[in-house]
């Protein structure tokens, strides 16, 4: 029985990483694709930025409904229903991509598939973090977000092989295929155990927002993350645009970037897990790469006259400063019971992802006022600072008893 467990266990890690390889690669696709696919639908030069944040925020705003969804299911219904419902939803919505020929369309898919990729590191973290020893329970999600980032590699390497269109429809395709390893997955016994006792609510988001401590220790968990993806959906999305503010000497490839800066976050991903292990602190961790954050992407938006090369390396640099994504998520799944771990661990990232749109907004209002280079600066170091304040407001969970309920 052990060992039939422990081969269990090690198959729901498999799952879980692949699965979130598939979210990554359906995740970023967009910011890789942009230009060749905007040229092909006919969007004009000076619309590029414009209509970019358009489609980008479709896709976060459906990444935080469907984060709210997905949540109370996971708490409610269990977190397997999730894994499966959110991957058929996203790999539908990524294939239906392939064939959009207008803007407007483009922005209501990305919507739809943002909705999907809301379920799977939230569901995926909560079973493992559940399901595995405490103490070790960081290397299971270490293990997860380090190999599922490589699907930004994928994402990079598909789209030079194929159009933009059959990289959407590869995407979707393998999310599919991966509906099949998810047979004979189990549940989290944390979870069962909580469904058998009806007394307990479970997924409800009055219970979650109900009182102001609760309320502070969920916001908390958003506040720590808000920089990376501002790192990820401006400061390399937006690489052609800043870098020409830069005066670069060539147009900076947003694709390359993208893989660069997800090879440093897979690595950064995993010196966090190991990081948190050895000083058996998840906090002091995150404050590190929270600094290392500012630091790289300073030495991004100074260099002025850079070169292809030089910010392919700034990227991986800047990639690695924000890996600490994982144990942010990890994080946020420990510092809840089990009656709303769920619904706070496939939130909280997919806040902090729809928390670009509020991001973008700032950075489009201070752009008018600072130019590019400037307004990248001014709002990084407004949520590097949310995120620092918001840190030292959280308990450390390293080694917690997961164990309990909310009442």
């Amino acid at each position: 029985m052990k060992i039939t467990k422990n081969k269990g266990v090690g198959l729901l890690v498999l799952v879980a990483s692949l699965g979130y390889f598939v979210d990554i690669y359906d995740l970023v696709i967009f910011s890789i694709v942009r230009i060749a696919s905007f040229h092909a639908i006919g969007v004009p030069h000076e619309l590029m930025r414009e209509k970019g944040e358009f489609v980008l925020n479709m896709q976060m705003g459906g990444l935080l409904l469907g984060g709210l969804l997905w949540g109370i299911i996971g708490d409610k219904f269990g977190r397997i229903k999730v894994l499966f419902g959110s991957i058929l939803l996203y790999s539908l919505a990524n294939i239906y991509n392939g064939f959009v020929n207008d803007v407007t369309t483009y922005g209501m898919v990305r919507f739809v598939a943002g909705i999907g990729l809301a379920g799977e590191l939230g569901a995926g973290i909560t079973l493992v973090s559940e399901s595995l020893p405490r103490g070790k329970r960081g290397y299971g999600t270490m293990l997860v977000a380090s190999i599922g980032v490589f699907g930004a590699v994928l994402a990079y390497y598909v789209s030079e092989w194929f159009d933009w269109r059959n990289a959407y429809i590869v995407g979707g395709g393998m999310g599919l295929l991966l509906l099949l390893l998810r047979v004979g997955t189990f549940e989290s016994g944390l979870f069962e155990n909580t469904a058998t006792k009806k007394h307990i609510k479970k997924g409800s988001l009055r219970l979650l927002f109900g009182n102001r401590e609760r309320i502070k220790r969920y916001l908390c968990c958003i506040g720590i993350g808000t920089p990376i993806w501002f790192v990820i959906g401006v400061l390399i999305t937006q690489a052609p645009e800043i870098g020409n503010a830069l005066q670069a000497e060539t147009t900076l490839s947003a694709g390359k970037g993208m893989m660069f800066a997800y090879i440093g976050l897979s690595l950064g991903d995993i010196a966090a897990g190991m990081l948190a292990q050895w000083l058996r602190s998840r906090k002091k961790v995150v404050f590190a790469f929270q600094l290392l954050t500012l630091v790289a992407a300073f030495v991004y938006l100074t260099r002025f006259g850079i070169s292809e090369t030089t910010f392919l390396y700034i990227a991986f640099f800047m990639g690695i400063s924000v890996g600490y994504w994982a144990t942010f998520v990890t994080i946020s799944a420990e510092q809840f019971g089990t009656n709303l771990r769920a619904t706070v661990a496939t939130t909280a990232p997919n806040f902090v992802r729809g928390a670009l749109i509020p991001s973008t907004m700032l950075y489009g209002y201070l752009l008018d006022f600072m130019g590019i280079i400037y307004a990248a600066i001014a709002t990084l170091v407004i949520l590097s600072a949310i995120a620092i304040f918001a840190l030292t407001q959280l308990e450390e969970s390293f080694d917690k008893d997961l164990n309990y309920n909310e009442a």
